[in-house]
């Protein structure tokens, strides 16, 4: 098994929307199994335990997308159930379950696909690209 630390974690919604959750601290571990399992531990204000909660009702896997170790690396995009939801303090620790779900450029292609939605070209278009890959804004998928 190998441990990450995670930095970011956004959750895609039904209508392919990516919304960021600010985190307290996370963790993710690749269980390196031959089923590719993965676990991933949020630990984030407790204002969110209502809004996991009714994800957890569902009972249905779900997007997510995680940016490990530096906030520069790439969101990794993960298909993923919630596990569990534990009350800590003022705070709730979300446990997932899951797996990789996508190629890792899939972040890349949906934000240039946005920008050039957005009409932008040429430089515009160069320098808008790096200042929101610089900032890892949420894309939306089509």
């Amino acid at each position: 098994m190998k441990t990450f630390k995670i930095v970011a974690l956004q959750i895609v919604d039904d209508q392919r929307e990516a919304k960021n959750i600010p985190l307290t601290d996370g963790l993710i571990i690749n269980k390196e199994n031959e089923e590719g399992s993965w676990i991933i531990e949020a630990y984030i204000d407790n204002r969110f335990q209502s809004y996991f909660e009714s994800i957890h009702e569902k009972g249905e896997p779900f997007e997510i997308r995680v940016i490990i170790t530096h906030a520069a690396n790439d969101p990794a995009p993960f298909t993923v159930s919630i596990h569990s939801i534990r009350p800590v303090k003022d705070h709730i620790s979300v446990l997932f379950t899951g797996r990789l779900s996508k190629r890792r450029n899939e972040y890349l292609e949906l934000l240039l696909d946005d920008l050039i939605k957005e009409g932008l070209s040429g430089e515009t278009l160069l320098k808008e690209f790096k200042a929101r890959m610089r900032m890892k804004q949420p894309v939306t998928k089509k």
